[in-house]
């Protein structure tokens, strides 16, 4: 279970407000796959961030059972002085995963060979993904979240990304960003679209797609063009 109390977020660059999420009161269904929309800028990050812990709201609080993922393929954590599988050995431990399997893990999923035993700072970016996408995978989490990471490789590639992030779904919820609307729809029961600092939810996700596309268009959806109207 994943609690929005009262949630509001807002920077200032220049002397001009955003407000990413105004006072959001909500709870992402348990178990379920949720894919979150909205336009560049709209705070989808920051919203997944803040659930993950990394990022504080400025007022309000979220509250949380069972575990949650870092953003699945995040790298900013990995230490550059240390190799691959140096870093995989110490998230291992921080988890309580058996170390030894987590590296055979990682090294088999992010087919980066000998580089595995480099430090991470000689890494290309699209291998630090890689790894990232790996280290994610190797740790079972009750929620996945998951911020436009799958696209981290070939084709060969992100269709293994995604089988193996399809079955640990199979077992976990999770709130994915992405810019792919098939891929949303492939992935997740339902969607939320987050615009102009307020969430908008529905139980199925090509309700969600639908609200979205309207938004894009610069114009509202029909459910919503009528309770304006009203």
């Amino acid at each position: 279970m994943i609690e929005l109390r009262n949630v509001t977020k807002t920077y200032v660059l220049n002397g001009t407000y955003r407000t990413v999420a105004r006072d959001l009161s909500f709870t992402f269904p348990t178990g379920e796959s949720v894919g979150l929309l909205g336009r560049n800028g709209a705070g989808k990050s920051s919203l997944l961030r803040m659930i993950a812990g990394t990022l504080l709201p400025d007022s309000g609080e979220i509250v949380s059972t069972g575990t949650i993922s870092w953003p699945v393929g995040f790298a900013g954590s990995f230490h550059p002085e240390l190799t691959g599988a140096q870093n995989v050995r110490f998230v291992a431990r921080l988890y309580g995963i058996d170390t030894e399997e987590m590296i055979e893990f990682v090294r088999d999923f992010a087919e980066i060979g000998q580089h595995f035993h480099l430090p991470v700072r000689s890494y290309s970016s699209g291998m630090r993904s890689r790894l990232a996408f790996g280290v994610s995978m190797a740790v079972p989490f009750d929620t996945y979240l998951i911020d436009e990471v799958t696209a981290v490789g070939d084709a060969a590639f992100n269709a293994k990304s995604n089988a193996v992030l399809r079955g640990r779904l199979e077992h976990s919820g999770a709130i994915i960003v992405s810019h792919s609307m098939p891929l949303l729809k492939k992935l997740c029961q339902s969607g939320a679209v987050l615009h102009d600092g307020q969430l908008f939810y529905y139980e199925e996700i090509g309700k969600a797609v639908e609200h979205h596309e309207h938004m894009m268009k610069g114009i509202l959806p029909p459910w919503l063009q009528k309770e304006v109207s009203e």
